[in-house]
């Protein structure tokens, strides 16, 4: 367990535009947010791993696997702010892990890299990248990082960012991983600020925070992620679940 104590929440709305009731469709006969709730007992970091859901009929279903669920607001707006109205309730707990409800494949060894960022006192905010392919270079679904030496985040970009001036400049290339984990003060401190201009532009939420001066931590891993966005999507993840042998 990590030396901070440390919470995952998987916020779990029901009202979806492009595919309502997610959190509850049945992947390989288990409701998709029993899948990321069983990933991230399996990471074996978090001392407590709880959905947050404005929806009764997810409340009850995690209930019934014996996962923890607590109410938070229909007027959250983002994930991050129905983690951060579960953190304002508590003050005892110092890290906190957003973990998307539309992960089923969410890799344990992930989660794990994630909460340990925090072993450095000096980490306010981090999340993940990983090695970009080829063929989502020029795909603006697919968000870019740029990071320092250290490994904070310069910028995330859904253009292919570094430009490179000259050819066979070798510089290496990440893909952004959407898990955050953030030290309660800084999740606390988002979740009240406005969005920013560049947020705005790109369309992606981490850049407010790196707009606020906030350093964003990140952690290399190879995992891929295969996330639910439409129904058709349901399928791909039993297939590699078959593959993995996960069935």
């Amino acid at each position: 367990m990590p030396s901070s104590r440390t919470i995952a929440v998987i916020p779990a709305r029901h009202a979806s535009t492009r595919y309502p009731g997610k959190p509850l469709a049945l992947i390989a006969g288990r409701p998709m947010v029993e899948h990321v709730w069983r990933r991230c007992q399996e990471a074996g970091v978090f001392h407590e791993v709880w959905v947050a859901t404005d929806d009764e009929r997810i409340r009850a279903t995690v209930e019934s696997f014996g996962g923890r669920a607590v109410m938070t607001s229909p007027a959250c707006a983002t994930g991050t702010d129905r983690v951060a109205e579960v953190a304002r309730a508590r003050p005892d707990v110092d890290v906190w892990v957003n973990v998307q409800g539309d992960e089923p494949l969410v890799d344990p060894a992930a989660l794990e890299a994630l909460a340990g960022l925090f072993d450095d006192t000096a980490v306010r905010m981090g999340t993940l990248v990983r090695p970009l392919e080829a063929d989502e270079a020029e795909s603006p679904h697919v968000v870019k990082a740029v990071l320092a030496l250290n490994g904070d985040a310069l910028y995330f970009s859904r253009s292919l960012v570094p430009h490179a001036r000259e050819t066979g400049t070798p510089v290496p290339r990440w893909g952004h991983i959407g898990l955050y984990g953030y030290r309660r003060d800084v999740l606390l401190r988002l979740a009240d600020l406005a969005p920013t201009p560049l947020e705005e532009t790109e369309k992606l939420e981490q850049l407010r925070a790196l707009e606020h001066g906030i350093a964003i931590r990140c952690a290399r891993v190879s995992w891929r992620t295969v996330a639910v966005d439409i129904p058709a999507d349901v399928a791909k993840v039993e297939a590699v679940m078959r593959e993995k042998g996960l069935l």
